[in-house]
């Protein structure tokens, strides 16, 4: 038991510090701002559309904050230990979806690639995001923090799909003949979809277990 519980602190540090990289790694390419590089050689026909490139830079470098405060939300020791600094990491995640990157990754969605399948994927990613955001934060106001927990999971299932978009691009890419166009499709949903199927998994799982000491209570 002692052994798990050092285990999976361990593995939520190396997965923060891996995701981390990762993203810094993506945000890096943009820096200083440029309009040429990386994803952006992709979208020079929307390049000059000045909201969807705000949008586009505020989401790059807004991610990384969403990222990590979101890691410490499942954090039972930080709850425990410091609950002051759990509902301030807490709050910076919320209002950076709801007001910030949220909206920008909403308007994006509607310039994506791969025509009116991609977009249909990036705009229902994007409500999803937001309204999971928006009813963590309701719960937890509500102090019905089991269902707070429950759409936090949710929502930072969705959070992680900067990730997995990227990963699911490299593996198709190495290992299918897909055309690039309808990889992209593809990647619009798979890179969200799976994420919230092991999201509703992991609720089921701890409803089960809460409904047997229930009733074992």
């Amino acid at each position: 038991m002692i052994l798990r519980k050092n285990i999976v602190p361990a593995i939520l540090l190396v997965a923060l510090a891996v995701f981390s990289f990762l993203m810094l790694r993506i945000i890096y390419a943009y820096i200083p701002v440029k309009n040429d590089v990386a994803f952006l050689q992709l979208k020079q026909e929307y390049i000059h559309v000045t909201e969807w490139r705000l949008a586009f830079f505020v989401h790059v470098f807004s991610s990384i904050l969403v990222l990590f405060a979101g890691f410490t939300q499942f954090s039972k020791r930080l709850l425990r230990r410091k609950p002051r600094l759990h509902r301030v990491f807490g709050y910076i995640y919320v209002i950076d979806i709801l007001l910030v990157t949220g909206p920008a990754s909403f308007l994006m969605s509607f310039y994506a690639n791969g025509g009116l399948s991609s977009r249909i994927a990036f705009v229902l990613l994007s409500v999803l995001w937001i309204l999971f955001t928006a009813l963590a934060l309701y719960y937890a106001i509500k102090k019905k923090f089991r269902l707070h927990r429950m759409y936090m999971i949710r929502s930072f299932a969705l959070t992680l799909s900067a990730i997995s978009l990227r990963l699911w691009k490299v593996i198709i890419a190495n290992f299918t003949e897909i055309h690039p166009m309808d990889r992209y499709r593809i990647i619009a949903w798979l890179g969200w979809t799976l994420n919230l199927l092991i999201a509703e998994y992991i609720i089921y799982r701890m409803s089960k277990y809460r409904y047997k000491i229930v009733q074992a209570d």
